[in-house]
């Protein structure tokens, strides 16, 4: 293990994707799960004795809910970023894991890859949301993303160079839609699509679609 890899607490009480994330993040260089736990109670145990960075937990504990874990392992590891791995997205459960302090809340679908990239970001600094749940976060923002109440003027002013088409295409980024729906809905080609998306993301200066979603969010544009 070498001393600026990202270590991991990963707490999963199904032991073979248990064990297939941990080989996921031992086989790639800058990261190291340096514990596990199938539950809450090891994760409370093994928190107190390892040095962890990002805690990725399971919410669907046999012995405790994940919520209450979340909890304790804030007190025991303030400082360790909390990063969600959930099978469902429930609304009140994805609104009280960020009223926590999660950093971040993942679908099991994800790919390797990006969950690979979610686990550096939310290690930086970043919160990251799954794009399954960002219409959700519209409904609930003022608890989750505090918002600058800015106006769709005031957007336009502040994000003047973003074309009348970005700014459509940004709002069913919000909702949640993909490449291909986005297409569908404004019967452009699925290329345009993702160029204008591209678009976006640069002219917003964030990492990828879901930050422009929280950006605009933010920002009072929905």
């Amino acid at each position: 293990m070498e001393s600026n890899d990202i270590k991991i607490m990963l707490v999963e009480d199904h032991k073979l994707l248990r064990v297939g994330i941990k080989t996921l993040f031992d086989e790639t260089d800058g990261y190291m799960v340096v514990t596990e736990a199938e539950n809450g109670k090891e994760a409370v145990i093994n928190a107190k004795n390892f040095v962890i960075n990002v805690i990725l937990l399971d919410l669907g504990l046999p012995d405790m809910s994940g919520l209450t874990l979340i909890s304790k392992l804030q007190e025991i590891k303030p400082e360790s970023k909390i990063i969600v791995l959930s099978s469902h997205n429930n609304d009140d459960e994805i609104t009280k894991c960020f009223s926590l302090g999660v950093y971040a809340y993942v679908i099991k679908d994800i790919n390797t890859e990006m969950l690979l990239y979610i686990v550096k970001s939310v290690n930086e600094g970043a919160m990251w949301f799954d794009p399954k749940i960002v219409p959700k976060l519209r409904l609930k923002s003022d608890n989750i993303i505090p918002q600058k109440k800015t106006s769709r003027a005031g957007f336009r002013n502040t994000h003047s160079n973003l074309t009348q088409r970005e700014y459509e295409v940004l709002k069913l980024v919000v909702d949640g839609k993909s490449n291909s729906d986005i297409a569908k809905d404004l019967c452009i080609s699925e290329h345009t699509a993702k160029a204008h998306v591209c678009n976006i993301i640069q002219k917003l200066v964030v990492d990828d679609r879901t930050q422009a979603a929280v950006k605009a969010i933010k920002e009072g544009l929905v």
